[in-house]
């Protein structure tokens, strides 16, 4: 699985899209508000590392995720 965070602009916030190996979109939500959208695709348990890596993250950068 990978991450990617998008820089928003204007009155557009900033998001996260979580895409499979074949880079198939499963997630894409805002960076304030993930948790329904992880719970959404079963990885409501993975929250705290998931938005761990996405405060670090800089922004357009591709990140794969390794989730046990």
């Amino acid at each position: 699985m990978y991450i990617i965070k998008v820089k928003g602009v204007a009155k557009i916030p900033d998001y996260v899209q979580l895409r499979d190996d074949k880079f198939t979109l499963l997630a894409y939500f805002r960076v304030d508000r993930p948790e329904k959208s992880l719970d959404k695709i079963g990885l409501g348990g993975h929250y705290e590392y998931i938005m761990n890596i996405v405060k670090e993250l800089p922004f357009g950068k591709i990140v794969k995720l390794e989730l046990q």
